[in-house]
C-alpha cells in the first residue's frame, strides 16, 4: 500500500513553523512471519520528543518500545528511533478479522505526524498442489502446455521449472516460455525436450516439488520414396522386377509407429525377344519400259525384324535389260503434252464447282435471326421472376413456395429450347419473357418447412443428431426439390446455394445448415496449422447432389502461395477430419473444389457434410487476420470501469457471437473495429492503455501492459480472447474518459485505439457495424432464391455451353466476369455456363449487379453476331 500520511497540530507553540512537525526518516514496512520467530519494526523521525507505535488502533505499552535518542548532525535537531518486537501469537489473536497491521505516531512542539501502515503477516505455504504436471506422449514438433498450479501461500509462491533436475530458462531458449499462470509452454516438441518436468514453488517460509512428469516426444516412422524399378530378370521371355522403400523418413523414435504398407513391390515383367528380318519372295518381273529395263521387288517382313533383331541383308529392288541392248530410247511428243493440259483443268473446273455448293447450302441452313446483335435484347430479359413473398410479419414460415400437391406456378413455352443449327444465341424477338410456344410446363416448389421445433425434432431421429448444437439461433433449413434454393444463417456470411436440377426431379430433401461453435466439435491441429473459417455443417450427411452446390463462409488468412498451405477439410461418418482438397493444387477428386477470394471462399460440393478450412503457415511472413473490438459498461454506478479488448479471428460469425455475449453484459462499442495482421513468429500479443488524464482517472493494473499467448491466437480455436483493463475514477462525477490503447505484437506493427466517449451516453446495439449484406429470410425456395430469371438462365446456358468459334462461348463469359483461372474446372463439368452462373449467384446475392451481368453476356451475343455477319459476306 501507499503511504498515507496525515498531520494533527496539537498545542503549537506560538509562532512555530509548520516545518518544525516531525518528519520519518525510517517508516515501518511490511514483513512476514516465519514460523515463531518474532519480527522487528522500526521507525525513525526528527525532530521528535515522543514517538510510539500504535497497532491495529491500540498504543503498544511504553515497556514495549525500544527508544534511542541522538541529534541530527546536519540540522541539530532532535531524533528519536523506537523499535517493537511483533510476535505470532499477537498476530494470531486477530486472525479472520482483520489484517494485523502497526503505525508509527511521533511528536513535536508543533504537532503530530503519522507513519505509513505495515502489515504484519503470518507467512505460510501448504504442501499440495492446487494443480501438477501430467505425463504426456506427444509426437514431435507438436506443442505442449504442462500446467501447474502452486500451493496457497503467504506471500504468493513464485514457480520455476526443472527439466531433469536442471533449472528450465526461458531466457536461454526461445521454444519454450511460461505462461503468468505458471504453465511450460514448449511451443514446438524437441527430441531433446524428453524428460522428467518438475514443478517447483517456493517462497521465505518452503519449498515444494511436484510430482514430475515424463514427457516423451515421439517420431512416427515415414516412408522413403520409392527406388527405381530394378531391370528384368530374364533378358527374353517373361520374369520379373521389384522396387523398395525404406521407413527411414524420418526413422520411428521413442515408441513411434512404425510405417505401415510393403518395404517391397514386385512385378512381372517381359522382355521382348528380337526377331532378326528375312526377305521375301521376289516378285515378278514388270514389263518392259522406255528405258529398256524392267524390274522385281521384294520386301524385309517374312518376318520383319522388331525387337532389336537385325535388318534384312542385300538389295530389295533387281533390274536387268530386257531387250539384249535392241531397244531405241524417245522423247514424248507435243500430243502427250496436251493431253495433260486438258485433264488438270477439268479438274479445276469440278472443285471450283463443289466450292460453290457447298457455300450456297451452309448459307441456306445457317442463317442468323438479325435481332441477336442487338444487345438491349438480353438486357431486357434480366428482370425478376415475380414471385410473392411471404409475409415478413410471420416469423414462423420461411420464404419456401406452397405444397407441391396444392399449388403450381405456370409458365408459358419450353423450359429448354431446342437449337436448331450451329447458329448462337438464337433469341426471339422481343421480350425475353415472352411465349416461347404452345406448350404449357409447371415449374413446383416445395411444400413449407415445419416451425424449428418440428424440424429439429425430426432430426433427433437421425444418427448424425448427435453432432449437432441444440436449439435454432445459428441453424437454417428448408424443404427442396428440383428447382433449387438457398440457405443462409443471418449476420454470419455463412450461406449455402442448392442449384436449379442439383436435387433429382422427383426428389423433396429436407436441408439444413448450420455454425458450430469451436468448443462443440474437436478439430485436430498439428504443428503450424490454424483454423482460418469457422466450421459449418450442412446435411444430411451423405446426400450426393446431381450438381454441386456452393457453401459459402468468410475466413481469416491473407493467402500467398508462398507463405501459405491452404486445405479444404470435411468430417468423415465415423468422426475423422480429413483433407478432400488443397487450394493451389490440381484437384484430386471432382466431387470439391474451393474458390478463395480476399475474405470469403466458395466451396463447391457434391457431398453435403461438415467443412472447415485449415492452413499451414510455410514461412513467418504468413499472417492472419484479427478483428479487434473495444467494449466498456453503458452505465457506471461505481468508481471502478472496465474496458474490454477482444482479439478475434477477422470473420462475420465471431463478430456475431460477441456481440450477443456484450449484449448479456450490458456493454457500449467504443470506435470502430479495427484490423491487425497477426504474423506466425511465435510472438505474443500485448495491449497497454496510455494517456489518461491522471488527474480524472488512474489505471489499477499493476504491469504496464497485458499478453496473449501467441498459441491462444493463432490455433484459432478459442473465440473471444480478450485482455480487460480496469480503471479507477478519481470523482463519482467523472463521465468524459479519453485516452489511447496500444495493441501490438512483440517485434511487428501495431495498432493504436483513440478512446473518447461519455460513460452516461446511451448508446444503442442498433448502432453498432452489422453487417447488413444479408438481411432477409434464412431461407429461399425456387426462383425467389436467385436473381436471373429461370428461363434467361436456361437460354444462356444452352447458348454458351457449346464450343463457339473465336471463343463465342462460356469461356470469353468467364474472362469478362474474372473467372478465367477456374476454367479447367468449369470445363470437367457437363455445363460449364451453369457453374459460372451459380457461382455469380452465390457472390452477388442479392445484391449484385444484373445489369453487369446482362452486359458480359450480350457483348459474348455481339463477338458471336459479327461472326456470322462476316460468313454472310
Amino acid at each position: 500500500s501507499g503511504a498515507q500520511q496525515s498531520a494533527t497540530v496539537a498545542n503549537p507553540v506560538a509562532g512555530a513553523s509548520p516545518d518544525l512537525l516531525p518528519h520519518f526518516q525510517l517508516e515501518p514496512e511490511d514483513v512476514y512471519i516465519v514460523k515463531n520467530k518474532v519480527v522487528t519494526l522500526a521507525c525513525r523521525a526528527t525532530p521528535a520528543t515522543q514517538i510510539y507505535f500504535k497497532c491495529n488502533g491500540e498504543w503498544v505499552h511504553q515497556g514495549d518500545h525500544v527508544t534511542q535518542r541522538s541529534t541530527d548532525r546536519g540540522t541539530g535537531l532532535p531524533v528519536m528511533e523506537v523499535r517493537i518486537e511483533v510476535t505470532r501469537q499477537q498476530v494470531e489473536k486477530i486472525f479472520g478479522l482483520e489484517e494485523y497491521w502497526c503505525q508509527c505516531v511521533a511528536w513535536s512542539s508543533s504537532g503530530t505526524t503519522k507513519s505509513q501502515k505495515a502489515f504484519v503477516r503470518i507467512a505460510y505455504l501448504r504442501k499440495n498442489f492446487e494443480q501438477e504436471p501430467t505425463a504426456r506422449e506427444v509426437s514431435i514438433e507438436q506443442g505442449i502446455v504442462l500446467p501447474c498450479r502452486p500451493p496457497e501461500g503467504i506471500p504468493p509462491a513464485e514457480v520455476e521449472w526443472l527439466r531433469n533436475e536442471e533449472l528450465v530458462d526461458p531466457a536461454l531458449d526461445a521454444n519454450v516460455y511460461v505462461t503468468p499462470e505458471h504453465s511450460l509452454v514448449l511451443r514446438q516438441a524437441r527430441l531433446a525436450d524428453t524428460a522428467n518436468y518438475t514443478c517447483v514453488a517456493k517462497n521465505i517460509v518452503a519449498r515444494r516439488r511436484s510430482a514430475s512428469a515424463a514427457i516423451i516426444v515421439y517420431v512416427n516412422g515415414g516412408w522413403s520414396t520409392w527406388t527405381q524399378w530394378s531391370g528384368c530378370s530374364t533378358s527374353c521371355g517373361r520374369g520379373w522386377q521389384k522396387r523398395s522403400r525404406t521407413c527411414t523418413n524420418p526413422t520411428p523414435l521413442n515408441g513411434g509407429a512404425f510405417c505401415e504398407g510393403q518395404n517391397m513391390q514386385k512385378t512381372a515383367c517381359t522382355t521382348l525377344c528380337p526377331v532378326d528380318g528375312a526377305w521375301s519372295e521376289w516378285s515378278k518381273w514388270s514389263v518392259c519400259g522406255a528405258e529398256c529395263t524392267h524390274w522385281r521387288s521384294r520386301e524385309c517382313s517374312e518376318p520383319a525384324p522388331r525387337n532389336g533383331g537385325q535388318e534384312c541383308h542385300g538389295p530389295e529392288l533387281d533390274t536387268r535389260n530386257c531387250t539384249s541392248e535392241l531397244c531405241s530410247h524417245a522423247t514424248p511428243g507435243a500430243e502427250d503434252v496436251a493431253l495433260y493440259v486438258g485433264l488438270v483443268a477439268v479438274a479445276v473446273c469440278l472443285v471450283l464447282l463443289l466450292l460453290v455448293g457447298v457455300l450456297v447450302y451452309c448459307r441456306k441452313k445457317g442463317g442468323l435471326d438479325a435481332d441477336v446483335a442487338d444487345s438491349s435484347i438480353l438486357t431486357a430479359g434480366f428482370q425478376p421472376v415475380s414471385i410473392k413473398p411471404s409475409k415478413a410479419d410471420n416469423p414462423s414460415l420461411l420464404t419456401i413456395q406452397p405444397d407441391l400437391s396444392t399449388t403450381t406456378m405456370t409458365y408459358q413455352g419450353s423450359l429448354c429450347p431446342r437449337q436448331d443449327g450451329p447458329a448462337k444465341l438464337q433469341l426471339p424477338n422481343g421480350h425475353l419473357l415472352s411465349p416461347l410456344g404452345a406448350g404449357r410446363h409447371t415449374l413446383h416448389h416445395s411444400s413449407p418447412a415445419a416451425e424449428g421445433a418440428d424440424f429439429v425434432a425430426r432430426l433427433s431421429t437421425q444418427s448424425y443428431f448427435r453432432s449437432l448444437p441444440r436449439g435454432t439461433t445459428n441453424m437454417a433449413y428448408g424443404t427442396f426439390n428440383f428447382l433449387g434454393g438457398r440457405l443462409m444463417i443471418p449476420n454470419t456470411g455463412i450461406s449455402l446455394l442448392i442449384p436449379p436440377d442439383a436435387i433429382p426431379r422427383g426428389k423433396i430433401y429436407e436441408v439444413y445448415l448450420t455454425l458450430h461453435k469451436q468448443e462443440e466439435v474437436r478439430l485436430p491441429l498439428a504443428g503450424c496449422q490454424t483454423l482460418l473459417s469457422p466450421i459449418v455443417s450442412c446435411g444430411p450427411p451423405g446426400v450426393l447432389l446431381t450438381r454441386p452446390a456452393i457453401l459459402a463462409m468468410g475466413h481469416c488468412v491473407e493467402a500467398s502461395a508462398e507463405n501459405w498451405s491452404i486445405r479444404l477439410k470435411k468430417q468423415s461418418c465415423e468422426g475423422t477430419w480429413e483433407d478432400v482438397l488443397q487450394l493451389g493444387a490440381e484437384p484430386c477428386t471432382e466431387l470439391y473444389y474451393c474458390q478463395l477470394e480476399a475474405q470469403a471462399c466458395y466451396i463447391f460440393t457434391e457431398q453435403l457434410g461438415r467443412f472447415a478450412l485449415v492452413g499451414e503457415s510455410l514461412s513467418m511472413a504468413a499472417s492472419k487476420r484479427l478483428k479487434l473490438v473495444l467494449f466498456a459498461p453503458a452505465a457506471c454506478p461505481s468508481l471502478e470501469y472496465n474496458i474490454r479488448v477482444y482479439c478475434l479471428s477477422d470473420t462475420q460469425d465471431v463478430l456475431k457471437e460477441v456481440i450477443q455475449l456484450e449484449k448479456q453484459l450490458g456493454g457500449q462499442l467504443i470506435g470502430a473495429p479495427r484490423v491487425l495482421h497477426f504474423k506466425d513468429s511465435y510472438h505474443n500479443l500485448r495491449l497497454s492503455i496510455h494517456d489518461m488524464p491522471s488527474s480524472l482517472w488512474k489505471s489499477k493494473l499493476l504491469a504496464s501492459y497485458q499478453e496473449i499467448p501467441f498459441y491462444h491466437i493463432w490455433s484459432g480455436l478459442q473465440p473471444f480472447l480478450h485482455c480487460t483493463f480496469t480503471l479507477e475514477r478519481l470523482s463519482p462525477s467523472t463521465c468524459e474518459l479519453a485516452c489511447k490503447i496500444w495493441v501490438w505484437q512483440v517485434e511487428g506493427d501495431g495498432q493504436s485505439f483513440t478512446v473518447n466517449f461519455n460513460i452516461a451516453k446511451d448508446m444503442r446495439f442498433s448502432d453498432w457495424l452489422v453487417p447488413d449484406s444479408e438481411v432477409g429470410p434464412p431461407a429461399l425456395v425456387g426462383p425467389s432464391a436467385f436473381k436471373i430469371p429461370f428461363l434467361i438462365r436456361q437460354k444462356i446456358i444452352s447458348s454458351l455451353d457449346p464450343p463457339g468459334t473465336r471463343g463465342a462461348d462460356w469461356r470469353t463469359l468467364a474472362q469478362k466476369l474474372n473467372l478465367d483461372s477456374h476454367l479447367s474446372f468449369f470445363a470437367s463439368k457437363p455445363s460449364p455456363t451453369a457453374m459460372i452462373l451459380n457461382l455469380w449467384e452465390a457472390r452477388h446475392f442479392p445484391n449484385g449487379n444484373l445489369s453487369q451481368l446482362a452486359a458480359a453476356v450480350a457483348e459474348v451475343g455481339k463477338q458471336d453476331s459479327a461472326l456470322f455477319s462476316e460468313a454472310e459476306c
